[in-house]
C-alpha cells in the first residue's frame, strides 16, 4: 500500500559554508510566529506589543535552555550511555526540546523581566495573551521533528503511516517500515487547542473567570492530547511503574491545570479584561 507520508529526503542544506537544519528553522519560526500572535492580542487588551517582543528577548533564551535541560535529564542515556556522546547535548539543531522545560523555565523568564521592567499589563495577562501562540509554534516546531525523522510512533500500515529509514528505526523495530507519525498527531492536536483558545472568547468567559486562565486552559488542553500521544511513542525514554515519563509529567501537569481552573472558577468573575481575539 502506498503510504501517505514519505520520508524526507534530507534535514539540512547549505548557503556557503553554513549547514542550515530544518528544524532549527522551524524552531524560529514557530517563536517568530507565537510573537506576532502575542502582540496582537496583547494589544487587544490595551497594552503596548513592545512587550511582547521585549519579553521574548528575555523568555526565548531561558525557553530553549529549559526545554534541552529537559530533554537531557529525561532521556540521559542518549547522551551519558555506553554509545552516548556527552557533547551532542549542547547540539540543540539536531532535534530535542522537552515542552515542559521550555515552558517552564521561558514563563520564568519572562517573569523576570516583568519583575525588572515597567510594562503597560500585568504577567498573568502576558501569559493569556501568548497561550495560543505558544502552542501554534510548538505546531510549527513538529514539522522540524519530521525532518528528523524523530518522535514518531508505534509500527503501522495505515495509510497515513510514516516511512522511517532503517538507520532511523529504533532497536527491536528494524524489521517494521512505517510507525504513527505522532509528531502529525501533535501538530494536529495543537492547532485545534489554538482555534479553541482564540475562536471561542464566548465559551471561554463561561468557563473562565480570572487574568491566567486561558493560559491554565492551553496547559491544559495540550496535556489532555499529550497523554494519548505519548502512549503511541517509542522512542527511549525513562520509564516509572510502565510509563514513560512524559505520561506521568503530562498527569501532573494536566490534574494541576484542571485544579486552578475549577479553583479559579470558584472564586467567581471578577473586572478583570479577558481575550476576545
Amino acid at each position: 500500500m502506498k503510504q501517505l507520508i514519505p520520508s524526507p529526503s534530507l534535514s539540512t542544506f547549505s548557503v556557503g559554508p553554513l549547514t542550515i537544519h530544518f528544524y532549527a528553522l522551524c524552531i524560529i519560526a514557530g517563536i517568530a510566529v507565537a510573537i506576532w500572535i502575542g502582540r496582537k492580542r496583547y494589544a487587544n487588551l490595551g497594552g503596548n506589543p513592545d512587550d511582547v517582543s521585549e519579553v521574548a528577548i528575555w523568555a526565548v533564551p531561558f525557553g530553549i535552555i529549559g526545554g534541552r535541560i529537559y530533554h537531557v535529564v529525561t532521556s540521559p542515556s542518549q547522551y551519558f550511555g555506553a554509545n552516548g556522546n556527552p557533547i551532542d547535548a549542547l547540539r540543540i539543531w539536531e532535534g530535542g526540546l522537552g515542552i515542559w522545560g521550555a515552558i517552564s523555565l521561558g514563563a520564568f523568564g519572562a517573569y523576570l523581566y516583568f519583575r525588572t521592567h515597567k510594562t503597560s499589563l500585568n504577567f498573568r495577562q502576558l501569559l493569556d495573551s501568548l497561550a495560543p501562540g505558544v502552542i501554534v509554534a510548538q505546531a510549527i516546531g513538529r514539522i522540524g521533528n519530521y525532518f528528523n525523522q524523530e518522535i514518531f510512533g508505534k509500527p503501522t500500515e495505515l495509510p497515513w503511516g510514516l516511512e522511517i529509514d532503517s538507520v532511523n528505526r529504533p532497536n527491536g523495530f528494524e524489521g517494521y517500515s512505517t510507525f504513527h507519525p505522532t509528531f502529525l498527531y501533535e501538530l494536529v492536536w495543537c492547532l485545534v487547542v489554538a482555534v479553541l483558545l482564540i475562536k471561542l472568547p464566548g465559551f471561554l468567559k463561561k468557563i473562565t473567570a480570572r487574568q491566567g486562565d486561558v493560559f491554565a486552559l492551553y496547559v491544559f488542553g495540550y496535556t489532555a492530547g499529550r497523554v494519548w500521544i505519548e502512549t503511541l511513542r517509542i522512542d527511549e525514554a525513562n520509564l516509572i511503574l510502565g510509563l514513560r515519563l512524559n505520561i506521568w509529567v503530562s498527569f501532573i501537569v494536566l490534574i494541576t491545570a484542571c485544579a486552578y481552573l475549577i479553583a479559579s472558577k470558584r472564586r467567581g468573575n471578577t473586572k478583570e479584561n479577558h481575550i476576545t481575539s
